[in-house]
């Protein structure tokens, strides 16, 4: 009897011998190592804080309207997310901001080459009729409203229509751009978005929705963004900067 169990020992310290302390040790050092922690998603989020940090400081906004280095820091979320989710290019690198929180006779469109920290464009654009006067109060994502719409949009082809020389936008956050298209929300030049129009009225002229740029810079702005790159229009409104998907920081998507 005690050969038999000596027999059955042996065999089952030989068999077991094979699953070491070692492997199982390697295996679950493995699995951890194939989950990020959630440190590690805070530190890739700090690092689109420093990334824009580091853009916006070394930005020279000589002789150009200064951009709010908040509506910069949402701008470039929502750009580095959009790229994540394969809606930009990987090589994409230029970013438009509208700041409609701005009154309508400053400069509050940016054109930003983030490769080079460079302004490239610094100009007037305008928000919807029903959006306000001169400073932009109202949104809508309704066909014929003609108000303006808040959010991300990525940068289609080039036209030319009853406003001449245009830009299709494909609005990226649901409900609040998504109707774009639909709604022939465009990017082109007007004649009353200049210096001229603010001497008489106190404020530019307003488009049916669009954000439209002084005539004289519509081609070259234009040909610059067209294609597949990001346009930002902000506005200090809660329920969007809460809703959108595109402001979340990596550990919330």
């Amino acid at each position: 009897m005690n050969k038999v169990l000596l027999t059955l020992t042996a065999v089952f310290f030989v068999t077991t011998s094979f699953y070491s302390p070692e492997v199982t040790t390697r295996k679950t050092e493995a699995n951890l190592k194939a989950r990020p922690s959630k440190s590690v998603l805070k530190a890739e989020s700090k690092s689109i804080t420093t990334s824009a940090e580091e853009i916006y400081t070394t930005i020279k906004f000589d002789n150009v309207n200064k951009l709010n280095p908040e509506v910069f820091y949402k701008a470039f979320l929502g750009f580095e997310n959009l790229k994540k989710a394969g809606k930009l290019p990987a090589a994409s690198h230029l970013l438009t901001v509208c700041d409609f929180s701005l009154s309508s006779t400053e400069n509050r469109l940016w054109v930003i080459d983030l490769n080079e920290h460079k302004i490239l464009f610094n100009s007037l654009v305008a928000h919807g009729k029903n959006t306000g006067e001169e400073f932009a109060q109202k949104f809508s994502n309704t066909e014929s409203s003609y108000q303006s719409s808040l959010g991300f949009y990525i940068t289609e082809s080039t036209y030319n229509g009853n406003n001449g020389y245009s830009l299709k936008l494909l609005g990226m956050d649901s409900g609040y751009n998504d109707a774009a298209l639909q709604r022939a929300i465009v990017m082109h030049g007007a004649d009353y978005v200049s210096e001229d129009f603010i001497k008489s009225q106190h404020r530019i002229g307003r488009s049916w929705g669009c954000p439209a740029v002084p005539r004289a810079l519509a081609e070259p702005i234009i040909n610059s963004i067209k294609g597949k790159n990001c346009l930002f229009i902000y506005y200090p409104d809660n329920q969007y900067l809460s809703n959108s998907e595109w402001l979340k920081s990596e550990e919330n998507i």
